[in-house]
């Protein structure tokens, strides 16, 4: 198939996608709460009421196919939001998070979900398409969060690329605020089962190593965004706007640090994950309230 048949049949296919806006309800659960706590050896207290820390809603809203409806891969084969392509892969690449007013613990909350934007580009694995995902979530009828997701779709019949290998040693770092994650397949597991992420890659190492090439289990995409804001959290306090990216792969088997560098006043910071001698890996803006 030819380079300008590949892009001209992905642009047909979201020229014809247009997906039904979807609103859905679920209760912010201090059982998942907690749970992610101990997931992420924080040791902090979640009681009923309390403002639930950034990114933690990702426990919120899971959509859990039945077994019988996942692909290969481990995803679903279907969804309202996921693009009708053949062999469908995913990758999450980023996204946004403005804060109007933190979720609280324990109470019902709506999400509304939107398909805001969809582009079709070229890159070193072929045609991708990118889909941005909006979504609101409300307390009460008060807009307390509003989230922009960026995912990215290519056809699994594209050739894949060679993966990038396992970082060496990790180097010494400079950085105001760091921290550095202990990696380990239970706590992959247990970040896969919190979300309803059921990618294979981040628990079956056959798989990982065997059919999507990576030289080991990969670490989610928004595990890493959320060791991020937890530094930030930590150490900066009550975030506004949070916007991250998610550059390349960090594998169960690499060292990485989680670093911070908060401007002059305080009042913003740029956050990395690093591995090595300083390979970045993702990137991430905050604004503090």
């Amino acid at each position: 198939m030819t380079t300008a048949t590949t892009d001209d049949a992905l642009h047909d296919l979201v020229e014809k996608w247009s997906p039904p806006k979807v609103e859905v309800s679920d209760v912010v659960s201090l059982h998942r709460a907690r749970e992610l706590a101990a997931t992420l050896d924080l040791g902090l207290e979640v009681a009923d009421g309390a403002a639930l820390p950034l990114l933690w809603h990702w426990t919120c809203f899971l959509e859990w196919a039945a077994t019988r409806d996942l692909g290969v891969d481990g995803h679903p084969r279907e969804g309202n939001f996921l693009p009708p392509m053949p062999n469908r892969r995913r990758m999450f690449a980023g996204g946004r998070v403005d804060v109007k007013k933190a979720l609280s613990v324990g109470e019902v909350t709506v999400r509304r979900s939107t398909v805001l934007e969809t582009v079709v580009k070229r890159g070193r694995m072929g045609a991708l398409l990118f889909v941005t995902l909006r979504h609101e979530y409300l307390q009460g009828d008060e807009l307390r969060v509003s989230e922009e997701q960026d995912i990215v779709y290519r056809s699994e019949a594209t050739a894949s690329p060679s993966q990038p290998p396992l970082s060496g040693p990790l180097g010494e770092g400079t950085a105001t605020w760091a921290m550095k994650p202990k990696l380990h397949p239970a706590l992959l597991f247990r970040f896969s089962a919190l979300t309803g992420n059921t990618h294979r890659i981040h628990y079956d190492h056959p798989y990982t190593t065997g059919v999507e090439g990576f030289p080991a289990l990969v670490v989610q995409g928004p595990l890493l965004a959320i060791f991020m804001a937890e530094v930030a959290r930590a150490n900066g306090g009550e975030i506004r706007a949070f916007a991250y990216r998610l550059s390349r792969p960090v594998y169960v088997d690499d060292a990485i640090r989680v670093q911070g560098h908060p401007s002059g006043d305080r009042r913003t910071a740029t956050l990395e994950v690093v591995s090595g001698e300083g390979t970045v890996h993702a990137t991430a803006s905050v604004e503090f309230a």
